[in-house]
């Protein structure tokens, strides 16, 4: 093979592979910036604040990098199964169908992070997994990003139960609004975050209403509300 066709052959491989191993992503806020260094420098990362600060999105962005740049081999997803001020009801459908609802927010992100991908992309397809809180007990994730997302409806219990879960070469990512949740004193987010605090390994990045990225109006109708 003549040289110079070698050469252009190796770049669009390598352009492949960086093509592979990013999602589209920019950060709106210094805030958004400062998670991703907490991510890198710790196993154990919260993420919390008001509605809007792209908490969520942070989350499946680190996520994601990780498995599109090996790594990490999955990621696990799970969500406390809790209504907001109004019951379902009985959920029909297989496993999958009943827990797909309480999921629909992460994939959402993940939907909008990789818009030419989908489940099924042969990189990613085995990569997520979805691990109730109710079904966690006895497991360990190893080689995993483990993502809670609205930590703030996990009970004390709950949360001791997923911060137990991870093995060798895993992460976990809590994600929450201690102000939001749906189960009143039975939310053990501030619990932990109190608990864990100055722990080496353990890192907290506290969002503001400074840092709302999804409406300007947002932060205006928190700021009413509260008062």
């Amino acid at each position: 093979m003549p040289k110079r066709r070698h050469e252009r052959r190796i770049s669009r491989e390598r352009e492949r592979e960086q093509n592979r191993s990013n999602v589209s992503f920019e950060f709106r806020t210094d805030k958004q910036r400062e998670a991703q260094q907490v991510y890198l420098d710790n196993d154990i990362i919260l993420l919390v604040g008001p509605a809007g600060t792209g908490k969520t999105f942070l989350a499946m962005v680190f996520a994601i990098q990780d498995i599109l740049q090996r790594h990490r081999s999955k990621i696990i997803l799970t969500r406390p199964t809790v209504e907001a001020g109004e019951s379902l009801g009985f959920l029909p459908g297989d496993f999958n169908e009943k827990v797909a609802p309480y999921m629909t927010p992460m994939y959402d992100c993940y939907h909008t992070l990789c818009p030419g991908m989908t489940l099924k992309n042969k990189i990613l397809e085995q990569a997520f997994e979805v691990a109730p809180l109710a079904f966690c007990r006895g497991r360990t994730f190893n080689n995993s990003v483990c993502i809670l997302d609205e930590a703030q409806n996990a009970t004390r219990a709950q949360l001791k139960l997923f911060l137990t879960r991870f093995g060798t070469n895993s992460k976990i990512i809590i994600t929450g609004d201690p102000q939001q949740t749906d189960i009143g004193v039975d939310s053990g987010l501030n619990n932990i975050l109190t608990r864990l605090h100055g722990l080496a390994g353990v890192g907290v990045v506290r969002f503001t209403d400074m840092d709302i990225v999804r409406h300007p109006l947002i932060a205006a109708v928190l700021k009413r509300l509260e008062e």
